[in-house]
């Protein structure tokens, strides 16, 4: 735990997807990578885009707001892979853009609201953050983040498909 890290805080990487910010914790990061084009599997969910090479382990690549059930991110200079380690395997997202890394407090967590879609939530939670402006200075309005629940996702038996 770091200086700036104390307990009853932790920090979110924070990156957009479809227009929206979602976050995830930063100790399920392995790194961020920029979009190269993976190598397709054929009988895979089509929100699996195929494998990539991380030094020397094969890894899934996972299009995010397919597998959230949105349309396909569309691709350009700044989209990017979040490689996170779930579960003791290691899986891609695909994302729009990294945005920042900020640290919360637990109690800044809000429980996300109680819908019933028919499966279990992916979001663990919701964060008010401040918006950062294009300056680097913080504005007033706070935007909301979606924390996502990684395990959630049910990447565990298309991953082991793929890798």
């Amino acid at each position: 735990m770091s200086a700036r890290e104390t307990q009853g805080e932790q920090k979110i990487v924070t990156f957009t997807l479809g227009g929206q910010t979602f976050g995830i914790h930063m100790h399920a990061l392995v790194e961020i990578r920029e979009w190269e084009e993976p190598t397709p599997l054929p009988g895979v969910p089509a929100y699996i885009k195929g494998v990539t090479n991380l030094r020397g382990s094969v890894v899934p690549v996972v299009g995010l707001a397919e597998r959230l059930g949105w349309e396909p991110s569309r691709l350009h200079a700044r989209s990017c892979i979040l490689v996170c380690n779930i579960g003791g395997k290691h899986a891609g997202f695909l994302v729009d853009e990294v945005n920042d890394i900020v640290v919360i407090a637990d109690g800044a967590i809000q429980p996300p609201p109680d819908v019933d879609t028919g499966e279990d939530s992916m979001i663990l939670g919701l964060i008010a953050i401040a918006a950062r402006g294009g300056d680097g200075t913080t504005e007033r309005k706070p935007i909301m983040v979606s924390l996502l629940d990684l395990d959630a996702l049910r990447l565990s038996r298309p991953v082991d498909l793929a890798a």
